[in-house]
């Protein structure tokens, strides 16, 4: 065959391919390389004529994106508080009209978007989600095991997972313990003040209070001192009416050789009381020791 035939044939040969790829559906991409060489010279050493070369490569395009939900595996909620719900999905890959659907809810639970289908189950637009909220009633707890789907306009699911709902009771608080009825005073007898029952967080506010007074007090600055004292003895510290007295007390003060100080027996009278009222132990001694009772 001569070389002008040789050409109609491997034209004729490319018009047949792309008829072929012409008829193939749309959806599948085609990707043709047609390399054609023609009396290519030989290589070193070659037999001169190597004839003609044909390289067709045809490739499917790649798939799109499945559509992914992504969630929590734990969603923690209140009674009577909104709780928002995390759920994201890849935009790109959800469908036209798609929405969500949330399945396992108990009865009583509404959401912030969408509309109820059935008892537990919630149809939530994709715009939806950012905002999304559970709404809890009062009263209510438990555990449930919640299906979220991405479905189809079709009514087809496109993407699931699973998430498990705990409602946790709000604590509910003790009541108040009755106190024994005591027996009142004797006549002219002063009733002591009731004792405050401190919690631990307060209790060690007051401590650091006292002992920041206490290296204020050893530096010599006492007005200072008396401030931090007077924070924790109101605080129902006994050990800070203990020392506040003490800031106040004429033996005390020449004890601690604290001087340019003015003593004051009645505010210490009253603050030994008042430790005593506390429970420090110390504060009766140093009444005594006042000259008061």
């Amino acid at each position: 065959m001569s070389r002008h035939g040789q050409r109609r044939d491997r034209s004729g040969g490319v018009r047949q391919f792309a008829d072929v790829a012409r008829s193939q559906p749309l959806r599948i991409a085609v990707v043709a390389s047609l390399a054609l060489a023609m009396n290519a010279p030989a290589a070193a050493g070659g037999n001169g004529d190597s004839g003609a070369t044909h390289r067709i490569r045809i490739a499917q395009a790649s798939p799109t994106e499945a559509p992914r939900i992504g969630v929590p595996p734990t969603i923690l909620a209140k009674p009577a508080a909104p709780t928002p719900l995390q759920i994201a999905i890849n935009p790109e890959a959800a469908p036209r009209h798609s929405f969500l659907r949330l399945r396992g809810l108990p009865p009583a639970v509404s959401l912030s978007e969408g509309h109820a289908i059935a008892p537990g189950a919630w149809a939530v637009p994709l715009v939806g989600l950012p905002n999304l909220q559970m709404n809890v009633p009062a009263g209510l707890s438990g555990r449930s095991e919640l299906v979220v789907s991405l479905v189809g306009e079709d009514g087809v699911p496109l993407a699931e997972a699973r998430v498990t709902l705990i409602i946790a009771p709000m604590p509910i608080a003790a009541p108040p313990t009755e106190r024994p009825a005591q027996a009142p005073p004797p006549a002219g007898q002063q009733a002591p003040a009731a004792r405050p029952a401190l919690s631990p967080a307060e209790r060690e506010s007051a401590e650091k209070m006292v002992a920041r007074g206490e290296r204020d007090l050893q530096d010599g600055n006492v007005a200072l001192a008396r401030q931090f004292f007077l924070l924790a003895a109101e605080a129902g510290l006994a050990r800070g009416a203990l020392l506040l007295a003490a800031t106040y007390d004429p033996r005390e003060l020449a004890r601690m050789r604290v001087h340019g100080v003015q003593p004051s027996p009645e505010l210490a009278r009253k603050w030994y009381e008042r430790a005593r009222e506390l429970g420090a132990p110390e504060a009766a001694e140093r009444l005594t020791n006042l000259g008061g009772g």
